[in-house]
């Protein structure tokens, strides 16, 4: 009874949350909104889940259809600034909080505060409180509602680093102590770690070993890059250490996952999403692997970066179904589904306190993940990042591995020219 009592308040509960805004369903009589996803989220099992989203939210708003699409990183930020230029953005789309200025400026995004603000205080209340205001610029403006989200993670092949004579029972602890084992899995002629200065966000992943948010992104008053040379200049050195321990291919790269698979490759520094490939590996092949912390220079500090995907709604006459949808997708009950079924961290504080969600392991490391590491590229919805920033990054990081600067002048030169790229 108290079983059945339980369920019936549940059903009542979410029943509410899915009918606020039920008048601008009604105005909303067959439309069809267009909905853009990651390209992982609209494949097996998290496609389904989302059909299964999307008609739980169909059924409540008869003449509502809802295409799901899928699309590559790229093509999600090209097709959304393309779409902006002609009028085509889809109503509902997911993308990276790094280009959310972008597309405000293009026009692609809808102010949605006073639609948020008309969801029950209840519902409101779910959100991470500072993913929900990396999306407000102004007190009266908000862009998006955060969505999943990621802080970086050490994964580490435990076979690997049993062969080189290390004890995977304890995560190193340090910097000093995770360079000490990357040199004694190159000493037993195994891989240490990707070549980390050929993307942009690795790089960053190692920043923040030494650095922090504070020192790290835009000083958008002033047109200058925040990175500190000192900081940068160490970090440099990391990378020039790291040349003979490494694969020669980046954290992206399927051949690096292929490497970890294969038993030559000790750690890999990427989000939760690289889990499922090595999860399928263990059950096919015996992969051994775990995920624990990024260490950082001192114990107690960690490196990696964190940041959330974001889901917006683009302005125009479909504005309010759409954001009703987002609404939806976003809310506690949808995002524990999600958490449960991907164990993946996402912005809804509510769903990550769910006591089924939060037992995950892969949840709590990226929570814990999440918490200490640095943000990617802060502050959000300032200005849109020029397209010289993150190469010039790259460039200088990967000119100084290569013995072009010296750690000292690679910084010196790299923050000259990023300031000249933010001056422009």
């Amino acid at each position: 009874m108290k079983t059945t009592r339980a369920f019936r308040a549940a059903l009542t509960a979410a029943t509410a949350l899915i009918a606020v805004g039920f008048a601008g369903a009604a105005m909303a009589e067959d439309v069809t909104l267009e909905y853009w996803v990651y390209s992982d989220f609209a494949q097996g099992d998290a496609l389904a889940m989302q059909q299964e989203f999307i008609k739980e939210f169909t059924d409540a708003h008869p003449g509502v259809t809802i295409n799901i699409s899928g699309k590559g990183d790229d093509d999600l930020t090209a097709g959304q600034v393309a779409g902006a230029a002609s009028g085509t953005v889809p109503d509902v789309y997911m993308n990276a909080q790094s280009v959310g200025a972008q597309l405000v400026d293009v026009g692609a995004m809808a102010n949605i505060y006073s639609q948020f603000m008309a969801l029950p205080e209840a519902q409101r209340a779910q959100f991470d409180k500072d993913a929900l205001a990396s999306c407000m610029p102004k007190p009266d403006e908000l862009y998006c509602l955060p969505y999943t989200g990621f802080g970086s993670m050490l994964f580490r092949n435990l076979t690997v680093l049993e062969k080189a004579g290390i004890d995977p029972a304890t995560p190193p602890a340090t910097w000093a102590e995770w360079y000490d084992q990357m040199q004694k899995v190159k000493a037993a002629g195994m891989y240490a770690i990707p070549d980390e200065t050929l993307v942009f966000n690795s790089i960053a992943e190692i920043y923040a070993t030494t650095g922090n948010t504070e020192t790290w992104g835009f000083d958008w008053a002033n047109r200058k890059t925040r990175i500190d040379e000192a900081t940068m200049s160490t970090v440099l050195q990391k990378f020039v250490d790291m040349v003979p321990l490494n694969t020669g291919t980046s954290r992206n790269d399927q051949a690096t996952k292929d490497l970890f698979i294969s038993n030559q490759l000790a750690f890999h520094t990427i989000g939760p999403w690289v889990n499922p490939t090595y999860d399928e590996a263990a059950k096919a092949s015996g992969l051994k692997y775990d995920f624990v912390l990024i260490p950082g220079d001192t114990a107690g500090k960690t490196g990696g970066i964190r940041s959330y995907e974001i889901v917006a709604v683009a302005p125009g006459k479909n504005q309010e179904i759409a954001f009703q949808f987002a609404a939806f997708i976003t809310e506690k009950a949808q995002m524990a589904r999600w958490a449960k079924l991907l164990a993946r961290y996402n912005a809804n504080a509510a769903a990550m306190a769910d006591p089924e969600v939060s037992a995950l392991p892969l949840i709590k490391v990226s929570v814990d993940a999440a918490h200490g590491a640095m943000e990617v590229a802060a502050p959000y919805f300032v200005g849109s990042i020029p397209s010289c920033y993150n190469s010039t990054v790259i460039d200088y990081a990967s000119a100084t591995a290569d013995g072009d600067y010296t750690p000292a002048e690679g910084a010196k030169e790299m923050i000259a020219a990023l300031n000249e790229c933010m001056a422009q």
